[in-house]
């Protein structure tokens, strides 16, 4: 019976955060997913031991979780969160309101009920900790230091005795509360890296690595190789060529990771994917056998393009190329290759949140076996790589994604036709590994460099790199050794991808800020440690103008003409307004297809409209969830509506209004319900049909799916609330809604 070999590899990383001249950590992130994620997701396999897996760890990482455990790491996050409550300045009031809410609304805000009282609070004056301030008692402040902290708590800790009873006293914390919050900190971080080791050692996991900082190795060794992977890419006036440091990031994940787990390891993830020959056959050298990037690479490398037009299935031949690993062979260079399905990983990182946990296993199992059928149909066994994000999901399901993984490892062990396997195994079992002679360069994103190269942000950053690198290759030998050494692991912490992924036009965050001044921060201690003047720049932001997410609540009672097909500017004026925000993961991948969100309420009806990126081109499906709330009438009190509509390239296929049953649709229309697809999404109902009285609110999603997966929605979490009131109460500050989580 042919098998299906399933190779997950989870990619555990953060960027370095801490400043080696101050001691300090800008930003809590290694410490915050050291308490959700890293501990569960490996102990997770102990109840499913047919099920092995690899577990990618990033050096910078382990050094950071061992600084963290040791005590001497310290960030302003925390400083916070362990202070009395009574004893904050006001500017330490002010950031604790600003970044303790830090966290995904729905999964970790929403889960306990008076951190999201106290979010709604904050949010209820524009997110804005000016305002805030005032509404915000020293018993509040001190039930947001610990359910913050709470919130990040590991699946498997929220039942421990202790911590379960902090849960459910749910407010009301003390002083001693807020230590033993602090104690099961220290518990849980310290738990995470015995608990890799633990399992490596039995065999459940493999533990791969990545270069020590997480650098784009090909760009390191030569910024020109941006413009190999895109011919014309605008890149940096000065080449950055620096083989030698892309050595030294890998050899120094090497020996660290032998250090930790006693053991050397034999495959690496390369940072983001990236690889090119060059870095190829420095790995090589250093002893790694294998590596692994995106299908996109190999497409380019032998002319192929993964197409999937059959239900988000390869075509058969592509199947055969994709589901089996490579021998890389050029001159003294020998590598195994694994090259992920990029679809596969998606559907984990940004799809099944979207989805009840039993469905969204189901969906991925079944997935697996039908992708991998044009070789099992053959007799033959496929080898499937699924490598993503091992962390940035887990805030987007609910309970940290722990029920859809345990019904997929189950599904796994039960099913004869697959086999979990680490990365080793898989290549180790898949007997005819095609060569390759050549590569390609390019990374897991678009089978090229562009996140970190080629936009201006990026290339400024590259020649203040350059600038800083070439300082030091001058007067290293000229200054106290100590300094010297210090000021080299500055230059390879800025090396880090990190940076970069937060320039350019890709990716924006509420850190974007934090993350530029850090950078320049480093190579500020660079020039410090040098005994040279920091150069002016350095003090000048790199990062643009950051976007954010765009909501202004509605201020007037609209009439807007729906289905007229022109958007007439007084149509709309005065509506609420939801501009999505297209930036903000720290993953990349996420399809965006909706751009803004217009509606509000008239006189006798509710109106909505929704803006595109690109108008679809092909069959989907968009959703409109509106839900009354707040009724008087207690049969009233929570009322939910929906309509559906089928649209195409062509626009509006069909729609219907159901609330439980088909109220209104195509063909069966309701006088005053109007749904129109022109170069928008429009739709009016009548307020009474909705039994929307005054007082009550109407909250307001929109969603797309395709081929019954979800693909894009508005707002990504929460819904937009639209008050049923008149235009002087609308007006009033007590009305002043923003989007409900």
């Amino acid at each position: 019976m042919p098998i299906v070999r399933v190779a997950l590899l989870w990619h555990q990383h953060q960027p370095f955060y801490k400043d080696l001249v101050t001691g300090e950590y800008r930003l809590p992130w290694v410490r915050l997913h050291g308490l959700k994620d890293y501990y569960g997701m490996v102990k997770l396999l102990d109840e499913f031991p047919g099920v092995r897996q690899t577990f990618n760890l990033v050096p910078s990482l382990i050094w950071q979780l061992q600084d963290y455990v040791s005590g001497e790491a310290s960030d302003p996050f925390l400083k916070v969160a362990s202070k009395p409550a009574a004893d904050l300045t006001p500017e330490e009031r002010k950031f604790a309101l600003a970044y303790l809410f830090q966290a995904n609304t729905t999964h970790l805000v929403g889960r306990y009920p008076r951190y999201n009282e106290l979010w709604h609070r904050f949010e209820s004056v524009g997110r804005n900790p000016e305002r805030a301030i005032g509404m915000f008692q020293t018993q509040d402040l001190a039930d947001l230091q610990v359910l913050s902290q709470i919130a990040w708590f590991d699946e498997y800790f929220l039942h421990e005795p202790e911590v379960a009873a902090l849960v459910r006293k749910g407010r009301g914390y003390t002083a001693a509360d807020q230590k033993l919050v602090l104690e099961w900190q220290k518990t849980i971080l310290a738990a995470v890296i015995p608990a890799h080791a633990a399992a490596a050692q039995d065999g459940s996991i493999e533990l791969s690595t990545s270069p020590y900082y997480h650098p784009i190795l090909p760009l390191v060794c030569d910024t020109n190789q941006g413009g190999v992977s895109v011919p014309g890419l605008p890149l940096p006036a000065n080449r950055f060529r620096r083989p030698e440091d892309a050595k030294e990031q890998l050899m120094r994940g090497l020996d660290l990771h032998q250090q930790v787990f006693g053991k050397r390891p034999v495959g690496v993830w390369p940072s983001e994917g990236s690889v090119s020959e060059e870095a190829l056959a420095i790995a090589a050298e250093l002893g790694v056998e294998w590596m692994a990037t995106d299908e996109g690479v190999l497409g380019r490398t032998i002319g192929v393009h993964f197409e999937r037009p059959n239900e988000g299935r390869l075509r058969p031949e592509h199947a055969a190329k994709l589901y089996t690993p490579y021998h890389y062979r050029n001159g003294k260079t020998e590598m195994k290759l694994a090259f992920r399905d990029h679809t596969l990983s998606d559907l984990i990182g940004f799809v099944y949140s979207g989805m009840p946990p039993k469905d969204a296993a189901a969906h991925f199992i079944r997935s697996i076996k039908e992708s991998a059928k044009p070789l099992t149909d053959k007799g033959q066994d496929a080898f499937v790589p699924i490598i993503l994000d091992g962390e940035n999901a887990w805030e987007f399901y609910p309970e940290s994604g722990r029920e859809f993984l345990r019904r997929v490892y189950e599904a796994m062990e039960k099913d004869p036709a697959i086999e979990a396997v680490t990365m080793s195994e898989g290549m180790r079992e898949h007997k005819a590994a095609p060569v390759l002679d050549h590569l390609v360069p390019g990374s897991w994103i678009n089978a090229n460099f562009n996140v970190w190269i080629g936009a201006p942000e990026d290339n400024k950053s590259w020649d203040y790199l350059y600038d800083a690198r070439s300082l030091y290759e001058r007067v290293k030998g000229k200054v106290d050794p100590e300094k010297a050494k210090l000021a080299f692991e500055e230059l390879l912490i800025a090396e880090g991808s990190d940076w970069n992924w937060w320039y350019g036009p890709e990716h924006h965050s509420a850190n974007d800020r934090d993350f530029d001044e850090l950078y320049r921060k480093h190579l500020s201690n660079v020039y410090q440690l040098l005994g040279t003047e920091v150069p002016l720049y350095l003090a000048q932001p790199i990062a643009g103008a950051m976007v954010r997410p765009n909501y202004a609540p509605q201020t007037v009672l609209i009439s807007p003409r729906v289905g007229s097909g022109v958007v007439r500017y007084f149509d709309w004026l005065g509506a609420a307004v939801y501009n999505a925000d297209r930036h903000t993961s720290a993953m990349h991948g996420k399809q965006f297809l909706l751009d803004a969100i217009y509606a509000g309420v008239g006189e006798e009806y509710v109106y909505g409209r929704l803006d595109f990126c690109e108008k679809p081109t092909d069959s989907i499906q968009m959703v409109v969830n509106l839900e009354v709330t707040g009724a008087k009438a207690e049969e009233a009190s929570h009322l939910r509506w929906r309509i559906a509509a089928e649209l195409d390239g062509n626009g509006l296929r069909r729609w219907e209004l159901r609330n439980g049953e088909v109220l209104a649709a195509s063909e069966k229309p309701v006088d005053g319900v109007r749904v129109a697809m022109t170069k928008m999404f429009e739709f009016q109902i009548p307020l009474s049909l909705l039994r929307a009285e005054h007082g009550t609110t109407i909250q307001l999603r929109f969603s797309l799916w395709r081929d019954g997966l979800p693909v894009d929605a508005l707002p990504v979490e929460g819904a937009v609330q639209l008050p049923v009131v008149s235009e002087a109460e609308m007006q009033g500050d007590m009305y002043n809604y923003g989007v409900s989580s």
